[in-house]
């Protein structure tokens, strides 16, 4: 029974390399599409980068947003307020005081598209042609502060940065919020805009991403023995979280329990995640104990991997250190498969994926693992997979350069 300290989730929305909404990406989800292809630019060429492919959205903002939101706002605010309007319309555009709504949306990297186009506008032009709107554009709040405008929103407007883990941490945020009596509603989530030469080129000489030039949707395969690095991706996805009194007191359908939270960090290196997975396991067993979920009733991980060949085995060993033998009976989903790495929009649209994977009983699946890990030591699914009837529970994972652990815990309701 839910009190009046439960936080739920009661809207969705999203734009992603799968669709340009949360059925559309749901649905191409469910059917193993990937978003990766061959850029259709010549960056690789002109600037020698070694990877030619992105997930880039299904449908452009321009095909949405009126001219002049797209003018004055960064991809990334773009993104953002296309998933917020999405989720707040379909939570039923719930009335609520203003200074009882919140918002946090969050980005790993912000504004890098209005930053580099303002740095070449004034090198190629001089200052008076670098934009006045170029600051508010780039600010990494900016998403957030465009949402709370759109919404009249006045319990606070939030931005946490935590590198791949920003979207997650923004959920879990918002949940905060609501439980320390601060909001009724909040809307929450990340969004990423960062398909452009400059960071394809470092993440390249990093050596995180796929070069599988020739066969871009197959080259994100988490936990298969040929994977070698993610697909960079772009998007955002939103959720609208509401106290269960609220919810329940104007009638609102409720699409899961947003459970528990844990936060840690690795204290280990700023891109390596900590080898025994200490950091993860820790954040994993702080969201269950936050939940009060017994790990017997976990039937569902939606995974961080991201298909590199060091970060997919600690993570599956954290949670099976957590999970133990009902570790066997967890349905385990690597959505990133098919939506590539949407950097800080990655956890807020795989919380998503978790919601719906519990709101419909059924896991999303892994695409591309043609030939497992061995070492692999979780129930991987390939195909969808149903999941029980009864009081479930999932975790979805979010992992950030810099040791940025977040795991969610949702319920069915």
């Amino acid at each position: 029974m839910s009190t009046a300290r439960d936080v739920v989730i009661t809207g969705m929305g999203a734009t992603t390399p799968l669709g340009g909404d949360v059925a559309s990406t749901w649905d191409a989800a469910l059917a193993g599409r990937s978003g990766a292809r061959t850029l259709d630019n010549d960056w690789a060429e002109k600037y020698e980068i070694p990877v030619s492919f992105a997930a880039q959205l299904a449908v452009r903002p321009d095909e949405v947003l009126p001219r002049p939101e797209i003018k004055r706002m960064d991809p990334s605010a773009q993104f953002a307020m296309i998933a917020a309007r999405e989720a707040w319309a379909d939570a039923g555009a719930p009335e609520v005081e203003p200074e009882r709504l919140g918002t946090v949306v969050s980005s790993g990297i912000g504004g890098i598209w209005t930053t580099l186009d303002a740095w070449d506008t004034l090198r190629a032009k001089g200052a008076r042609r670098v934009l006045p709107m170029t600051v508010p554009m780039l600010m990494p709040n900016s998403p957030a502060a465009y949402v709370e405008l759109e919404l009249g929103a006045r319990a606070g407007a939030h931005a946490l940065v935590s590198a791949c883990a920003s979207g997650a941490e923004a959920i879990g945020y918002g949940i905060e919020m609501i439980r320390s009596g601060r909001a009724d509603v909040v809307v929450a989530g990340g969004t990423e805009a960062a398909i452009h030469p400059m960071p394809l080129a470092a993440f390249a000489a990093s050596r995180t991403l796929s070069t599988r030039n020739a066969d871009p949707a197959g080259a994100s395969r988490p936990y298969d023995v040929d994977r070698d690095g993610f697909v960079l991706g772009e998007g955002a996805g939103i959720v609208v979280l509401e106290s269960a009194e609220h919810a329940a007191a104007r009638g609102a359908r409720v699409y899961a329990r947003a459970a528990g939270v844990g936060l840690t960090a690795d204290g280990y290196h700023m891109t390596s995640p900590e080898p025994e997975g200490r950091g993860q396991i820790a954040a994993v067993r702080a969201a269950l104990a936050d939940s009060q979920v017994a790990a017997a009733d976990v039937v569902h991980v939606n995974a961080h991997a991201t298909s590199t060949v060091v970060g997919d085995l600690i993570e599956a060993r954290s949670v099976r250190a957590v999970l133990g033998e009902q570790a066997d009976h967890v349905a385990l989903s690597a959505t990133k498969s098919m939506t590539g790495h949407l950097l800080g929009g990655a956890g807020a649209v795989e919380t998503i994926f978790t919601v719906l994977a519990l709101h419909e009983r059924t896991a999303p699946p892994t695409i591309n693992v043609d030939n497992p890990d061995p070492e692999l030591v979780l129930d991987l699914a390939r195909e969808p997979r149903q999941l029980p009837q009864g009081p479930i529970a999932a975790v979805n994972n979010s992992f950030g350069f810099g040791g940025h652990n977040v795991a969610l815990v949702l319920t069915t309701p």
